[in-house]
């Protein structure tokens, strides 16, 4: 069976055969290594390893370069970095629902699953089928005026409303669905899924959920006032933040797509109709790894 590009160049694929693309962070010191031991592992495999033109230049693969890798046929991802690789990944990949692996060059990794010195096993695995493919949930962010909702994006972890260039805190009124929650001063406010309680969420003093809980998180950040603490509320909750502001706002979708509002906009944070796909393997449990990344006990796998 062969699979065509957009730019019409056929690549053949044999019947059966796994064709998985490699996105390897460049910043990381130790990417190029994991790309030389993925490529001399699935060497005469029946798999087919593809890159990003960009990254394959730079890591001397021109030919598994590909101008587009979103446009062919992908059965697996793997992201060479932290979560912070793999979260991007899985942003490139949301619509085609694409599971996507992550190998730790990072520093906790609680999203990558393959520690560099475990690397050929797991990729064994990924060969006979051995792992599990979680369904992550994803927030969609807007902002709403008088002309209607305009979508911003999705967000694996977060979305995070802050200020612009002013000093001064957010005066905000919080709606759960149409109910008027609270109103808030504070530096900002995260609307956080199960998956991000762990990143930002963790750090603003927000609690920690099994990614499996269907739920999302508010969390303020810096408030003015103990009265508005974390607080977890329904997965098909929605929440709407009206802002009262003197300058822009920025709503940032996990930590790494950035969008100027006018203070005027409401922001509005509901799940999303798609989900993220994260490679896991059965024999780590997420309660060993959550002890083992956080608390630094436990595990065989630091």
């Amino acid at each position: 069976m062969a699979r065509q590009n957009i730019f019409g160049t056929v690549f053949g694929v044999e019947a059966g055969m796994m064709q998985i693309a490699v996105f390897p962070n460049i910043s990381k010191r130790r990417s190029g290594e994991i790309v030389d031991r993925i490529f001399k592992f699935y060497r005469n495999k029946n798999v087919r390893l593809v890159m990003p033109a960009t990254e394959a230049r730079q890591f001397r693969k021109e030919e598994y370069g590909l101008p587009c890798v979103e446009r062919v046929h992908i059965d697996m991802a793997l992201s060479i970095g932290g979560d912070g690789t793999l979260i991007g990944v899985c942003r490139r990949f949301r619509e085609q629902g694409i599971p996507v692996c992550g190998i730790n060059l990072g520093t906790l990794g609680f999203l990558t699953d393959i520690e560099p010195r475990e690397l050929e096993s797991r990729l064994g695995k990924i060969l006979v089928g051995e792992y599990i493919v979680e369904n992550r949930l994803l927030l969609s962010g807007f902002a709403s005026n008088e002309l209607g909702e305009k979508f911003l994006g999705n967000a694996i972890n977060d979305v995070v409303i802050s200020k612009g260039g002013s000093a001064r805190m957010l005066r905000m009124e919080i709606y759960v669905n149409n109910t008027h929650l609270t109103d808030c001063q504070a530096d900002g406010l995260i609307v956080s899924s199960p998956t991000g309680s762990t990143a930002y969420c963790l750090s603003a003093g927000g609690p920690i959920l099994n990614p499996t809980i269907r739920a999302l998180i508010i969390i303020p950040i810096c408030p003015h006032t103990f009265q508005m603490r974390p607080l977890v509320v329904s997965e098909d909750d929605e929440v709407r933040i009206k802002i009262r502001a003197m300058s822009d706002l920025v709503v940032t979708l996990d930590g790494q797509e950035s969008f100027k509002l006018p203070p005027s906009d409401e922001v509005i944070v509901r799940k999303s109709k798609m989900t993220a796909q994260i490679v896991k393997f059965a024999d780590k449990n997420y309660y060993d790894v959550l002890k083992a990344k956080l608390w630094g006990t436990g595990g065989d796998w630091h």
